[in-house]
This record gives structure tokens, C-alpha cells and sequence, in this order.
């Protein structure tokens, strides 16, 4: 995948910031995400303005704009970091470090102080604005409504070849073509993650349905929009990701027997890779949803990254060109988990990894917190729709890698699970009656927002491990 090279901001992209900024500043705190989803819909990330070296794109422009009202409004909370929020930072940190390590040289420096920079202040920004499970329900109708005139650019796209939004800058004003099927792109930086963020929004909007009649149609509206921008796409990882999403839906009246369900998943696995000649990944090779498809490709991606683990597992690799299936033109790392790899090692891909385990646990505890105390079917339904986006993601991500405003859908669904794990903690009592549940069945009860040190952080992670495993 190539990025479409940025270019100085033109009066459309400056306008179109400022009065997102503006609305930004002036309406109420449940609503002051509104306008950073529209500038995820309807901007690119073509246009940027340069200040010493740096590069500040619209969507960065806005997140400084958001933290302005944050500060002027008194919006900010003080926020007690639970492990979600730990590993983020840690995780951070640790990247950059070893990608500096790896370079060494300052433009190294600046690349990975404007990752940093996405990642904190976006994700704390949301932390922030968000402060119960109304105000994300609030996120899901505005996305709604905001995903119906997309949809129809895009179904202008599908029906010229044309994309409107070139006007801004940074996607081709051309619909790429791949063996006779249109690529529609709209804003996005290309086909896969335009359909991928219609594949992982699906369930968010589609779980309004739940809040009664009025919502109804926001949700009708939601899922279509969100289907045809998926499916316009024309690409086979996109919808493998609704897919994904739709069965985590579908798993709702499953809800109190995940575990086994779990176990089920992970026995099966190792069964199938004992009966098959070549590794579990392969099985991308066979799924091929359009033509041109490219599952071989990211089977032997991965091949390649595992057979060549001693270059990369310390910091990461400056060339990935090793892995590649050089017969089939191979050039570029087309998978989320491997690309942190390869930037900044294995330490640095299995803490992104961590960061998904603890999201899915912070769902399943807020989940039955609810349960406990009586919230309504609709509300848990809520909190599960946002297991259903976080299993999108997942799938996505062995596909492709987020490189442009994908990843605020991103963080965004992050500062979700936490806001309503931290709205929904378990009680005491609960507690309780969980550890004696799990002491009967022989499994060690720790603390979630046990620090982990240094000197202890072996027996406490197997213990964590151990404990998540049966949870």
C-alpha cells in the first residue's frame, strides 16, 4: 500500500477545519466528539501544515483544538489509570524507544513523537469527553447519521470511477480497478480501509436498534450505510471483518458461556494445525472473496516474519524485504500485529496484543457488573456491541494496517471499553462471589488494578495469564 503523499493545505481543507473546530468549542461535552467523527467521514489526511519539521495534518489540528476546550471549559477529569490505560502509555513508550534505538537519528525521533502524539492525545482526549455509557450511546447516533451521505459518495464513486473527495488532497481522484472490480475509496487512504471502517462501525450503530423506536431507523440507516461503504470497497479483508462483527453479534445469547466457548475456539485450533500439512495461516490462502484477493500473500507474509524472528524480536527490522513472497511481488507489511513487530519488536507487538486481551476482559467485566445490578438487556447489548468492534478489529488487522484516520475509530472504541468499565465497576460483593467461584474452581483471584513491578512481574503476569484464561 502506498500513501498518498500529503500537500500543503488548501482553502477548502482550512475551511472545513475551522468550522469543525469551531462546533467543537461551542457545543455541549456529549457532543464535542461529533465533529472529530465528521472529520474522520468526510477530510483526508492529504492536506498538512508544516511547523519546524512537523506535520500537522487536519485530524491532528482538531485533537489540539480539542484539548483547547478540554482546558478552557474545565472539562478535565481526573482520571485514575486502570491497566487498559497503563499498557497504552507502556506500550508507547516502548515502541518509540526501540524504534529510536533501531534508527538512531532524529528523523526517527520526530516519526515516532507524532505516533505518540496520535495515540496519548487522541486516546486521552476521548477519556475525557467521555464520561458514561449515554455519552457513547450519543457517539453511536451521531456516527448514524453521519454515515448516510458518505454512503452515497461512495455509491458516486461505484457508479463514475470519480472520487469527490480528491478536492482535499491525498487519495487519487481515479477509483482503482483490480481485475474488473471498482475500489472505492472516498477519504480513506485506500480501499481496504475504507471498507474497514464500515466493517468495524457496523455493530456500534447497529446497536442503537436496542434503544427504542426512535432509534430504529438511526440504525437502519447506520447498518446499510455501513454495508454499502464495506462492500464498495471490493476487498475480501473488509468484509472477513464484518463477517467477524456480525458473528460477535450473534454470540449475544451465548454470553454467559464464553469460556467455553473460548476454549472450544483454542482446542480446535491446535487440532487443525495437527491435521494440516502446512502452518494454521495458510488457511488465508483459500478465502477469496473478490477476485484478486490476496490471502497468499498475508499467509506468507506471516511465514516469513516467524521463520525470520531472530532479526526482528529485540527492536524490530528496518527491512522487512526477508519475509517476503518475492514469486508473487510480496512488498509491504499488510498486517497490524506484524508492522508493530517490525517496528519495534516482539516486547512491543505482544503489549499491542495485551492491550486487545485487557479490552475484551474490561467488556466481559463491565458485562456482568451490569448483569449483577440489574441493567436493562438493551444497555449489556450496548457493552457487547462494543466486543463485536474490538473482534472487527482484530480480524482486520491481520490484513492491514492502519495508516490514516482508521486509527481514531481506533482509540475511540478503546476509550469506550474504559469509560463503561470504569462506569460499571464490579462491586464489592460481587467481587467477592466471583473470587469464591473461582476458588472452588481452582483459580487464583488478583487484583485488576494491581500494579506490576519490576521485581514480581513473572509471578504476577503468569498469575494474570491464569486468571484471564478462566475468566
Amino acid at each position: 500500500m502506498q500513501i498518498n503523499p500529503e500537500i500543503p493545505a488548501n482553502a477548502a481543507g482550512i475551511a472545513f477545519t475551522v468550522v469543525t473546530g469551531l462546533v467543537m468549542l461551542v457545543v455541549p461535552r456529549r457532543y464535542a466528539i461529533g465533529p472529530v467523527m465528521v472529520t474522520c467521514c468526510y477530510m483526508t489526511m492529504g492536506q498538512a501544515v508544516v511547523v519546524a519539521g512537523c506535520h500537522f495534518n487536519m485530524i491532528r489540528i482538531l485533537m489540539l483544538i480539542g484539548w483547547a476546550r478540554v482546558l478552557i471549559r474545565g472539562e478535565v477529569k481526573r482520571i485514575k489509570l486502570n491497566r487498559l490505560d497503563r499498557i497504552i502509555l507502556v506500550w508507547t513508550a516502548v515502541s518509540c524507544i526501540a524504534y529510536v534505538i533501531l534508527w538512531h537519528n532524529g528523523d526517527a525521533i520526530v516519526y515516532k513523537l507524532g505516533g505518540a502524539y496520535d495515540i496519548i492525545g487522541y486516546y486521552f482526549l476521548f477519556r475525557m469527553l467521555l464520561r458514561s455509557l449515554d455519552d457513547i450511546i450519543q457517539i453511536f447516533r451521531i456516527t448514524s447519521v453521519l454515515l448516510v451521505p458518505l454512503a452515497g459518495f461512495i455509491l458516486l464513486e461505484k457508479s463514475t470511477g470519480r472520487n469527490m473527495f480528491s478536492v482535499f488532497g491525498g487519495v487519487s481522484p481515479v477509483t482503482m480497478v483490480r481485475d474488473g472490480v471498482l475500489r472505492c475509496s472516498g477519504p480513506f487512504s485506500h480501499p481496504i480501509l475504507a471498507g474497514t471502517f464500515g466493517a468495524t462501525i457496523m455493530p456500534l450503530v447497529a446497536s442503537i436498534w436496542l434503544e427504542g423506536r426512535i432509534n430504529r431507523l438511526l440504525a437502519i440507516c447506520g447498518v446499510a450505510s455501513a454495508i454499502i461503504i464495506t462492500v464498495a470497497s471490493g476487498s475480501s479483508g473488509p468484509v472477513l471483518a464484518m463477517g467477524a462483527a456480525v458473528l460477535g453479534l450473534c454470540m449475544w445469547p451465548m454470553r454467559n458461556k464464553m469460556q467455553l466457548i473460548r476454549r472450544g475456539c483454542a482446542i480446535g485450533m491446535v487440532g487443525l494445525q495437527m491435521v494440516m500439512k502446512a502452518p494454521i495461516w495458510f488457511l488465508l490462502a483459500r478465502i477469496d472473496v473478490f477476485n484478486g484477493s490476496t490471502g497468499f500473500h498475508r499467509a506468507m507474509l506471516i511465514d516469513g516474519a516467524f521463520r525470520h524472528l531472530g532479526d526482528w524480536w529485540l527492536v524490530g527490522t528496518k527491512s522487512t524485504l526477508a519475509w517476503a513472497d518475492k514469486d508473487q511481488g510480496l512488498f509491504d507489511v499488510t498486517n497490524q500485529y506484524l508492522l508493530v513487530g517490525a517496528d519495534g519488536g516482539l516486547l512491543s507487538m505482544l503489549l499491542f496484543i495485551w492491550i486487545i486481551v485487557w479490552a475484551f476482559r474490561y467488556i466481559g467485566v463491565a458485562r456482568r457488573s451490569m448483569q449483577k445490578i440489574g441493567e436493562s438487556l438493551a444497555k449489556q447489548g450496548l457493552v457487547w456491541a462494543l466486543g463485536a468492534s474490538l473482534f472487527a478489529h482484530v480480524v482486520s488487522y491481520i490484513s492491514v494496517s492502519y495508516f490514516d484516520q482508521n486509527f481514531v475509530n481506533w482509540y475511540l472504541l478503546l476509550a469506550m471499553i474504559a469509560t463503561v468499565r470504569e462506569q460499571f465497576k464490579v462491586t464489592g460483593a460481587v467481587l467477592e462471589t466471583e473470587a469464591a467461584s473461582e476458588e472452588e474452581n481452582g483459580v487464583e483471584e488478583f487484583e485488576e488494578e494491581e500494579l506490576v513491578t519490576v521485581g514480581s512481574g513473572s509471578s504476577i503476569w503468569w498469575r494474570e495469564l491464569r486468571a484471564f484464561s478462566f475468566s
